[in-house]
C-alpha cells in the first residue's frame, strides 16, 4: 500500500513540472523582443517629410545623387556688317580725318598769283602727306601747266581732284581673288610686321567674307607670338570661324598647310593665313615666308598675297614693303590705321614703289572698320 501511494505521488509531481514547463514555453513566444540600441549615422535615414509623405525607403545600394553642371551657353554669333553700309560709314570717316590735306591744297591753289614761293608751299603740303617725292614733283607740275594753260578761270577743285586721281590710279585692279578654281578654296597669305595690325587685319578680312555668306578657315600660322594665336582664335569665335593652330614654337608652314587642307576637306570658299611678321633677320625672315609659301601651294595655289601696312610709319613702311616684296610676290595693299590726320599720300607713295595696288583700308580699332579702297572716294575724302 506505500508502494503505490508513493508511486502515485511521484507521477502527479512529474505532470505538475510538464505542465509549467509547457506554460513557460508559451510565454516565452508571446513576449516581444527587447528594441536593439540606435546605430544609425543618419546617412540613409528618410528625413520627417518624405516618411510624413509615405515616400519609399532609400535603398542602401543606390548610388549617391549627382548633379550634372549645365554645358555653358555657346556665344552668340555676331552679324558682320555688310559691304555697301560699312563703305559709306568708312568714307564719312576718312573725309573728316584726311580733309585737312585737301583743304591745305585748295587754299593754296586758290591764291590770287601762284608765285614759286605758293609753288614751293604745295610741295610741302604734299611731301607732308607722305604723297613722296617723285609722285609730288609730277603732280605739280602738272597742276602749273594746267592752270597756266587753262587760266584762272578753270575750277581749281576739279583739276585737283583730276590730277590726284590719276595719281591714285583708278585703273588698277583692286578686287580681292578669294576664290579658288576647280573646286580648291582660295587661299589668302597675309604678311606684314608685327604691330602693324596684321592679325587683326586676318580677322576683320574673315568678317567681311563672312558677311558675303563665304565660308572660311583661318591658319594662326605665327607660331612664334602667342598672343596673336589667341587674337586670331578669338576673331573665329566671334563669327563662326574654324581657326587652324597649333602649339607655340610649331613650324608655321605645317600649320599653314594643315589650314588649306582643312579647307580643301570642307569645302571652303576661302582660307587665310597669317604669317610671323619679324623683321630682324632679312635672311630668316625671308627663308620662313618662302618655305610657307611653297608647302601651302602643295595643297592649292596661292590666290592672293596681302602686304598689311601702318599707314602711319611713312618712310619705315615702305622699306617694309620692300622686304616683303623681295620675299613673296604681293598682288596688294592693306593700309591699317589710315585716320591719321595729314598721311594719306602713303597710298600713292606705296603703290608708286611696288607696283600692287591698295586693296583695302583700315580706319579705326572697330571689327568693322576696313572696306575695299576705292579711288574716287579716296580723293572727294582728301578734297573734304
Amino acid at each position: 500500500m506505500d508502494a503505490v501511494l508513493l508511486l502515485i505521488i511521484t507521477i502527479a509531481v512529474v505532470a505538475l513540472g510538464l505542465v509549467a514547463t509547457v506554460a513557460g514555453l508559451l510565454v516565452t513566444r508571446r513576449r516581444k523582443p527587447e528594441p536593439l540600441p540606435n546605430t544609425h549615422t543618419g546617412v540613409i535615414v528618410r528625413p520627417p517629410e518624405e516618411a510624413e509623405a509615405g515616400a519609399p525607403p532609400v535603398e542602401v545600394s543606390a548610388p549617391p545623387a549627382t548633379i550634372e553642371p549645365e554645358a555653358p551657353a555657346a556665344p552668340a554669333l555676331e552679324k558682320p556688317e555688310g559691304t555697301a553700309s560699312r563703305l559709306v560709314r568708312l568714307r564719312q570717316r576718312l573725309a573728316g580725318s584726311q580733309g585737312g590735306l585737301g583743304r591745305g591744297l585748295l587754299a593754296l591753289l586758290s591764291r590770287d598769283r601762284l608765285d614759286e614761293d605758293t609753288w614751293e608751299s604745295i610741295e610741302d603740303t604734299l611731301l607732308t602727306a607722305d604723297v613722296g617725292v617723285a609722285p609730288t614733283q609730277e603732280l605739280v607740275e602738272r597742276l602749273r601747266t594746267r592752270l597756266r594753260v587753262e587760266g584762272a578761270h578753270e575750277d581749281v577743285r576739279a583739276v585737283l581732284r583730276e590730277e590726284l586721281l590719276t595719281l591714285v590710279d583708278p585703273t588698277m585692279d583692286r578686287r580681292l581673288h578669294v576664290s579658288g578654281l576647280d573646286g580648291m578654296p582660295g587661299v589668302v597669305l597675309v604678311v606684314g610686321v608685327n604691330g602693324s595690325g596684321k592679325t587683326t587685319t586676318v580677322g576683320k578680312i574673315s568678317r567681311i567674307l563672312v558677311a558675303e555668306d563665304r565660308k572660311v578657315v583661318l591658319g594662326a600660322a605665327d607660331t612664334f607670338r602667342a598672343a596673336a594665336v589667341e587674337q586670331l582664335a578669338t576673331w573665329g569665335e566671334r563669327v563662326g570661324v574654324d581657326v587652324v593652330r597649333g602649339p607655340e614654337g610649331t613650324d608655321p608652314a605645317s600649320v599653314a598647310f594643315e589650314a588649306v587642307k582643312e579647307g580643301v576637306d570642307t569645302d571652303a570658299d576661302t582660307v587665310i593665313v597669317d604669317t610671323a611678321g619679324r623683321l630682324q633677320n632679312k635672311a630668316g625672315l625671308m627663308d620662313e615666308l618662302g618655305k610657307v609659301k611653297r608647302v601651302i601651294e602643295k595643297q592649292a595655289p596661292v590666290t592672293e598675297v596681302l602686304l598689311v601696312l601702318d599707314a602711319t610709319t611713312g618712310q619705315n613702311g615702305l622699306i617694309q614693303a620692300r622686304v616683303f616684296s623681295e620675299v613673296v610676290d604681293v598682288t596688294g595693299i592693306v593700309l591699317t590705321k589710315l585716320d591719321g590726320s595729314a598721311k594719306g599720300g602713303i597710298v600713292v607713295q606705296v603703290q608708286r614703289e611696288l607696283g600692287v595696288p591698295v586693296k583695302l583700308v583700315g580706319l579705326g580699332e572697330g571689327a568693322d572698320d576696313l572696306a575695299p579702297f576705292d579711288a574716287g572716294a579716296f580723293v572727294d575724302a582728301l578734297l573734304g
